[in-house]
């Protein structure tokens, strides 16, 4: 192996982190705006644009798991079957959570309502990431996998 192929091969344990951490900060955000918004108003127009966003950015990164790096690691790594079922089955549920959440956005629920949803999706994803982190990033380091890392893990 090479040294350039060797990086390569490392920096998906290192994206998939860096990935974890922009998803975490955008949860955070939409979370401090749905905590700013009026108690009687529907949601305010920033707060719509840091759901949407937060939203597309973990379903994306979600879809992008299922249909490219599961399959990927699924090939080399037999062993890790039940591992990836359980990590898909993370994903339905939050995306489960995630459309629920975006009903409720379309409501005159109060911030605190809404807040409630996203810290059940916050609840469930961080216990995932370090779930899929645990199990993965080993297994991320000798993946040979050559795909746009936005195709794999999401457009974020």
């Amino acid at each position: 192996m090479v040294e350039g192929d060797k990086a390569r091969l490392i920096a998906w344990g290192l994206e998939l982190r860096a990935v974890h951490t922009r998803l975490r900060e955008a949860l955070h955000v939409t979370l401090d705006a749905a905590r700013a918004g009026e108690t009687t108003a529907l949601p305010t127009r920033e707060l719509l644009l840091f759901c949407h966003g937060f939203c597309t950015a973990l379903t994306g990164h979600h879809q992008g798991e299922d249909r490219t790096l599961f399959p990927a690691i699924a090939a080399e790594h037999p062993e890790l079957a039940p591992t990836l079922r359980n990590l898909e089955q993370d994903h339905a549920m939050i995306g489960t959570l995630v459309a629920g959440f975006e009903t409720s956005l379309g409501r005159d629920l109060p911030p605190d309502q809404l807040e409630s949803h996203l810290e059940g999706i916050a609840a469930i994803m961080e216990s995932h990431f370090r779930y899929e982190e645990r199990e993965l990033l080993t297994v991320l380091g000798t993946l040979a996998l050559d795909a746009n890392v936005a195709d794999v893990l999401g457009p974020l």
